[in-house]
């Protein structure tokens, strides 16, 4: 939650992409007062401008280096790639692919549909993809998405791994065929792999991306029904609808403003007030009045979103034998029932495992998995953390970002419970961080000396997109640098095998390796809460808990 999202990936372990969108959940911050402003843009067919709440990107908006909440709601209207994931199904559906084909899953040839353009003029190809996915995989742009190339065959070369030399600028598995048809060399079977492409990191970029890049960056051109009209870093970023756009899900709205808020409070007061159109994170503080102050303007639908405590297995306090049954036992000192019920008002399930329900048993959700360890036993925990040699210097750091999603409020929570178990009142304490951006900086300079909140917002919904960029060796998003073998291997296994059913159950092998070792802590799975004013109508979240802005209307 879209907590985190990427690093760098490890050796063969190749992301399963089998089917949906966006980003890794971090959690990051919302918008400032002023509702919608009637200046119709370049969208002068419909009926207004909506105001919605949203935070800055931790990086420039680029497809392949964006892997947190804020950015992604950018890239998923500004962009359109191969396939485009269904808002309500969470299903891989093809957007600009006219076809993509196979006799061996391994090998691939793309065939785009034709008369596509980017907002400049640009007509998008078959290069426009190459070029992307090359300049995504290569080690010297630095690029936080690189490993979704990682199953392409030369990603080895454009992104060694350990310090390694890059010994070539582009993947030797692309190769453009045609003006809109290319083709896709793996380096393993992988039979879903089309499904992946819908994931942001694969967007087409024009030739103005790579002929002026830092004027791209000011003003990000993409191919989506909406385009980037004026962008103010901590203020606001203006979308506009696009008319020129090809797609059959054009904006029904004139445009967007994005405001920047810290707080969530303040964006709920600015709603309330009539200054703000929605709001995508009602705040916990709100939520025993939401209904009364919103009625059916307010939703709460579920979300592929789980909210964990991650470790620093990176300071050998937290990674010395025997820690395990103090991991184990400080998940068991927290009493999920009653956090999520009195704080969070049923927007909240406790967790039972480490991936969401919206998967299904089909996608591999597998309902208890965790089993005791994620049950309140106090007795218990106490006597783990004793068993397991007490915690680290004797006291619980647990860190969060301050600035947004009511973290304070339910880290204290947390803490006063396991502080209950243990009979200490100063066995935890919250350390909070000022903004999602300075706390995401700490983490990825591996600055904390104690559990974090993390959280994951799924890329597509299946069970690898839950442990695999979270707890492989390296992975993109394992913040706490985690390291296992037999998971490793299991994962492995998993991405080899083409029968769907099969690579479910190596996953949930590997899931239980995670358990047994209480590689972070799960808490609860996220539902996506939003409000809204009495100018929109037609307002919903997808399965990633992100709204729907091309189909709201407005007025």
């Amino acid at each position: 939650m879209r907590g985190a999202r990427r690093a760098r990936h490890h050796r063969s372990a190749r992301p399963v992409r089998w089917a949906a969108s966006a980003a890794a959940l971090a959690l990051a911050a919302t918008g400032c007062g002023g509702g919608g402003d009637d200046s119709g843009g370049s969208g002068s067919g419909t009926s207004g401008v909506l105001s919605s709440s949203w935070g800055d990107p931790q990086n420039p908006l680029e497809p392949a280096n964006t892997n947190e909440v804020q950015g992604g709601k950018v890239l998923d209207m500004v962009f359109r790639g191969l396939k485009r994931y269904d808002p309500k199904t969470g299903k891989a559906k093809d957007m600009l692919a006219a076809s993509i084909d196979t006799t061996d899953s391994q090998n691939f040839t793309v065939k785009i549909r034709s008369g596509w353009k980017f907002s400049n003029g640009e007509a998008v190809t078959a290069q426009s993809f190459v070029d992307a996915w090359n300049y995504g995989a290569s080690l010297k742009n630095n690029q936080k998405n690189a490993y979704f190339f990682g199953y392409i065959d030369g990603y080895d070369k454009t992104h060694p791994e350990d310090g390694g030399k890059q010994s070539a600028d582009t993947l030797s598995g692309l190769k453009v065929t045609g003006t809109d048809t290319f083709t896709v060399k793996l380096n393993q079977k992988f039979s879903t792999f089309p499904d992946t492409l819908g994931y942001a990191a694969y967007s087409p970029l024009p030739k103005a991306f790579f002929d002026d890049h830092a004027a791209w960056l000011k003003k990000p051109v993409g191919n989506g029904p909406y385009l980037v009209d004026s962008y103010t870093k901590g203020s606001k970023m203006s979308l506009r609808k696009w008319d020129g756009y090809a797609g059959t899900d054009k904006a029904q709205n004139s445009g967007v403003d994005l405001k920047v808020y810290t707080d969530n409070n303040t964006a709920y007061t600015d709603l309330m007030a009539g200054n703000l159109d929605l709001v995508d994170d009602v705040p916990a503080a709100q939520l025993k009045n939401v209904k009364n102050d919103l009625g059916d303007r307010y939703l709460n639908t579920p979300a592929g979103i789980i909210q964990t405590l991650a470790f620093p297995f990176y300071d050998k306090k937290w990674n010395a034998s025997g820690l395990e049954k103090v991991r184990q036992g400080l998940s068991m000192a927290i009493d999920r029932a009653t956090i999520t019920k009195t704080i969070f008002d049923g927007t909240r399930t406790p967790a039972t495992d480490w991936t969401s329900p919206v998967l299904g048993a089909e996608g591999g959700y597998k309902k208890g998995l965790c089993g005791d360890a994620c049950q309140y036993k106090p007795a218990e925990a106490k006597k783990l953390i004793q068993e397991g040699g007490g915690l680290p210097g004797g006291q619980v750091k647990l860190s969060y970002n301050a600035d947004t999603g009511s973290h304070k409020q339910w880290i204290d929570a947390v803490c006063n419970s396991i502080n209950n178990a243990l009979g200490n009142d100063k066995a935890c304490v919250g350390n909070p961080v000022g903004t999602f951006a300075d706390y995401r900086n700490q983490i990825q300079q591996k600055k904390l000396s104690g559990p974090f909140r993390a959280g994951w917002q799924m890329d597509y919904p299946l069970i690898q997109n839950f442990l695999q960029p979270l707890y492989y060796t390296n992975a993109s998003s394992n913040d706490g640098k985690w390291s296992d073998k037999d998971f490793d291997k299991l994962v492995d296994e998993a991405n080899a095998e083409t029968d769907t059913a099969k690579a479910v159950d190596l996953f949930q092998q590997a899931e239980e390796v995670v358990r047994d070792n209480m590689a972070a802590i799960p808490l609860w799975y996220q539902n996506g809460s939003a409000g809204y004013s009495s100018r929109l109508s037609n307002v919903a979240l997808n399965p990633f808990s992100v709204p729907v802005y091309n189909e709201i209307k407005v007025g």
